[in-house]
């Protein structure tokens, strides 16, 4: 009986690292000032956790004991290293600085402090190419290899990049503080830029056994409410519509056998309505302001397949059309891809070809499994077997989701 109730203690620890690790990390670099002190505080204080819950139970408010626990293991850990009395009134000061200056924002602005370190290390000092990737890295936790995946780029350089980050938040000795109403609109797209990146993480793995990642979906979908309450922007409407369009077909992407299923294979009576509802509402309102971009174009995507009660009842021509619209406000080869996986469904697979070919003739993409998997499937359905072979067998080489592999080892094994 003891030892199922430690048992119980130690899996609900497990559950609040998986869920509030990054929050008390959050709010440790807030106090400390200091993102590998604050890493060092918030793992001892977890530690400490896994020590003394089991005897003495669990305390009325776990993540407030944590950072507590974490803020004083911190300074013990700079009393053990002697610096604590050269750094002790630097750090009374910070800590009676940034009490003042929270409490005075905190009740009418930004109340969450993972949403609030996101702002801070989105400051103008720091180098734009290195703010979204060190926001994901220490805020976020997603690893540096994730980020690299997102980034499409090696994790060697990706690593660079961060540590470039916390060298320049060092050196510019940028002010863990919640930044003004004032400041946010500069910060803005930066921090949906990572929370965006968050979600896709979380809803396309770039690797692992599990499709999706719900922690990190459900975690981008309430930072950007956050966002959304803070800063009624058309932009955030349309992030937030987005990642609720696509995050009501989680159910139903993967089989009961836990294989995926094509969007156009799937039931549909399985999609949250009430995530499709609140999407569309959010997406409406972004398109009548006429101030959209990239993310409502992307929303409004989504809306158009979310509408079509069947997937032969897909608007294909309004979706090539906004795809269009979106390659001229936001080019990228990704855009381009999915571009011309839409003029295929719309125009026939011959069509779709030719613009993937001139995409991966051009150098973009080569290496990305997802413009590959697009070839194969447009290869097979014009019966161009031997090039739906190849293409199968590249974007195999590339995966390293295991459902993804599933799938397109059953894909090619059937042609």
């Amino acid at each position: 009986m003891q030892y199922d109730a430690t048992a119980a203690i130690r899996d609900r620890i497990d559950d609040l690292y998986r869920s509030e690790s990054r929050r008390v990390f959050a709010s440790l670099v807030r106090l400390l000032n200091d993102f590998d002190l604050a890493d060092d505080a918030m793992h001892e204080a977890f530690a400490t956790a896994v020590e003394t819950w089991p005897h003495e139970g669990m305390p009325a408010n776990p993540r407030a004991w944590l950072v507590s626990t974490g803020k004083f293991k911190a300074i013990d850990s700079l009393r053990r290293q002697g610096r604590l009395k050269e750094l002790q009134p630097e750090i009374a000061s910070r800590l009676d600085y940034l009490a003042g200056e929270n409490a005075a924002r905190a009740a009418t602005e930004i109340e969450d402090d993972r949403l609030r370190l996101i702002f801070t290390c989105c400051h103008p000092e720091i180098d734009p190419q290195l703010q979204v990737p060190l926001t994901l890295r220490e805020v976020c936790g997603l690893t540096t290899e994730e980020i690299a995946h997102a980034f499409l780029t090696s994790k060697a350089t990706m690593a660079q990049r961060i540590v470039r980050g916390k060298a320049k938040i060092r050196e510019a000795d940028v002010p863990y503080v919640v930044p003004s109403l004032g400041d946010l609109p500069e910060r803005l797209d930066a921090v949906l830029s990572a929370i965006y990146l968050v979600f896709n993480e979380g809803y396309a793995a770039s690797q692992g056994e599990s499709l999706t990642r719900v922690d990190l979906t459900a975690e981008a979908i309430r930072l950007g409410r956050l966002v959304l309450d803070l800063l009624p922007d058309p932009e955030v409407k349309g992030l937030l519509a987005m990642m609720l369009l696509h995050e009501s077909r989680r159910e139903a992407r993967v089989s009961l056998e836990g294989e995926i299923i094509l969007l156009e294979d799937q039931d549909r009576s399985h999609w949250n309505r009430q995530m499709i509802s609140e999407g569309i509402s959010l997406v409406e309102q972004a398109l009548r302001s006429r101030r959209f971009g990239a993310y409502t174009l992307q929303a409004a995507i989504s809306a158009v397949h979310a509408e079509a009660a069947a997937a032969a009842h897909t608007d294909w021509n309004q979706i090539v059309v906004l795809y269009s619209v979106l390659l001229r406000i936001d080019p990228s080869p990704v855009v381009e891809l999915n571009r011309a996986v839409a003029i295929a469904m719309r125009d026939g697979p011959e069509a779709g070809l030719v613009l993937i070919d001139a995409i991966l003739e051009r150098g973009d993409l080569v290496d990305y499994r997802l413009s590959h998997a697009a070839r194969a499937e447009l290869c097979r359905r014009s019966g161009r077997i031997s090039d739906a072979k190849s293409s199968y067998e590249r974007a195999l080489s590339l995966t390293r989701q295991d459902l993804e592999r599933r799938f397109l080892t059953r894909r090619l094994s059937e042609l």
